[in-house]
């Protein structure tokens, strides 16, 4: 089994001045295909607005930054717990099931970083997720016929060729400040229910001077269940190593902070992997092989995912 395991940064999706989408393409590193999983890093600038839109692959969000309002749709009927517009804020985990549609506005005064991590095992692309818009350039709406979308909302012609070419952005748009005096503030309430703070849950360990980790189960929180999905994160102090540990399933890692050496051991204790990593890179450790991170002096910040909750 030869993979290249070798950490990577994101290319860019897409950019405007509403900011960046980034990803990790399969087509740059193999091991994510193989593994099933899949990454992307979004960076959104104040009064910038994600449009609609739904993926193939279950996923969390993880606020690095900033603070951002999400309308989210889960799929199936339209109840309370399945539907909200909420609030994230940073250290939130955000688990969003396969198909659940959603759009971001970022009403704070300072940009917004989050970082989407994937199981990637239904893609359609194996190793990236894939994401389906709802509007804009690229959108459902525009692809279909003026008649058909006439008959659908029971409008005429041309109030139709007006709604599916009125939006001209892809993805990432910016909003005058008219179009963000509408934007309400987001429900509290609904937080509690779709999100997580990695801040309110008790580190599974804890070391002084060393570090600690923490790990979100589904057991805690349903809607992490309801994706598969597990999120941790390791925080090292100065200098400190944290022990050899493994995972039942694919591990994908992501450096939010600091800098440090990874270690992997493989299949009959080969080391595949013996590097430094950096603030901004990504890698995987496939399922059972063994890692052990050690931070530089400046201490080091990894969020991971495992693509089980177990």
């Amino acid at each position: 089994m030869n993979m290249d395991l070798s950490p990577k940064f994101p290319a860019t999706f897409t950019e405007t001045e509403a900011g960046v989408y980034y990803h990790w393409a399969a087509a740059d590193s193999q091991v994510l295909g193989e593994a099933k999983v899949a990454a992307g890093k979004l960076v959104l600038k104040p009064q910038g607005f994600v449009l609609p839109h739904y993926a193939d692959c279950s996923k969390v969000g993880y606020v690095l930054e900033g603070k951002c309002g999400v309308a989210l749709r889960l799929p199936g009927i339209n109840t309370k717990e399945n539907m909200g517009y909420i609030g994230v804020k940073k250290g939130d985990v955000l688990p969003i099931p396969c198909g659940s549609v959603s759009s971001w506005y970022n009403y704070g005064d300072s940009d917004v970083v989050i970082i989407f991590m994937a199981d990637a095992t239904k893609a359609y692309v194996a190793g990236e997720i894939t994401y389906f818009l709802l509007t804009g350039q690229q959108g459902h709406l525009r692809a279909f016929s003026p008649e058909f979308i006439a008959k659908t909302y029971q409008i005429n012609a041309d109030k139709a060729k007006n709604l599916v070419g009125s939006q001209k952005g892809v993805l990432l748009i910016k909003l005058s400040d008219e179009e963000a005096r509408k934007i309400p503030n987001p429900n509290e309430e609904v937080s509690n229910i779709l999100s997580h703070n990695m801040d309110a849950s008790q580190p599974d360990v804890e070391v002084d001077n060393g570090g600690k980790l923490t790990t979100i189960k589904g057991t805690e929180f349903p809607l992490l269940e309801q994706v598969g999905i597990d999120v941790s994160r390791l925080v090292l102090e100065s200098c400190a190593t944290r022990a050899p540990s493994y995972a039942t399933e694919s591990q994908v890692c992501y450096i939010a902070k600091g800098s440090g050496e990874v270690q992997i051991v493989g299949i009959n204790g080969k080391l595949v992997l013996n590097t430094k990593v950096e603030t901004g890179q990504l890698f995987v450790v496939p399922k059972l092989f063994a890692v052990v991170v050690s931070a530089d002096e400046q201490g080091i910040e990894l969020v991971s995912i495992v693509t089980s909750t177990r």
